[in-house]
């Protein structure tokens, strides 16, 4: 027997869109989640497709980095891990003695994500690559090639693409103005 005409309209991307739904609706109130404002951050949220993984998409943050002649700040974070909660609220605390240090020399990214996003169902896309996480770190460089761990914070030169400098990632990620700052000032 035929499926109804209705039935017939689905298609992959919409069946694999459905079965993300239980992944994006908890993202959809995570607006006040993320890098604070004051850094005026490009915010990526994720994407399903075709296959069923969360695509974060870094061309417009790229692009944007080298039209003002900045680095890529990447920061992947997920709206339920308390760690990334500690640093952004770190950055809201210390936007004065931050923000323009960012902006100074970086397009900030922020990455929105969820603890349950699984790295074999992340991809991350710059001009360059399409990669799955695992892949994408071994891609460019990146000696962290591991487990994924939220935060993650990626420094990425805005035309290639690739790492300017190897950074920490997970719970003790820049917690002082003086460690942000010299990592900040590393780069420019």
């Amino acid at each position: 027997m035929n499926a109804p005409a209705a039935g017939r309209g689905w298609t992959r991307r919409r069946a694999a869109a459905a079965a993300l739904l239980p992944v994006l609706l908890p993202l959809a109130g995570a607006a006040d989640a993320g890098v604070p404002a004051a850094y005026a951050p490009v915010v990526v949220e994720p994407r399903p497709d075709d296959a069923g993984r969360l695509e974060f998409d870094l061309r417009p943050a790229q692009q944007r980095a080298r039209q003002l002649g900045r680095a890529l700040y990447v920061y992947l974070g997920a709206d339920d891990c308390p760690y990334c909660r500690r640093y952004e609220d770190f950055l809201a605390e210390n936007a004065g003695a931050l923000a323009r240090r960012f902006a100074a020399g970086y397009v900030v990214a922020d990455l929105r994500g969820r603890l349950s996003l699984a790295a074999e169902r992340l991809m991350l896309r710059t001009e360059a690559l399409r990669l799955p996480y695992a892949d994408f770190q071994r891609a460019i460089g990146d000696a962290r090639a591991r487990l994924l761990v939220y935060p993650c914070i990626w420094l990425l030169d805005a035309g290639s693409g690739r790492p300017l400098m190897q950074m920490p990632a997970g719970a003790g990620t820049f917690l002082t103005v003086d460690e942000q700052i010299e990592i900040l000032d590393r780069i420019e």
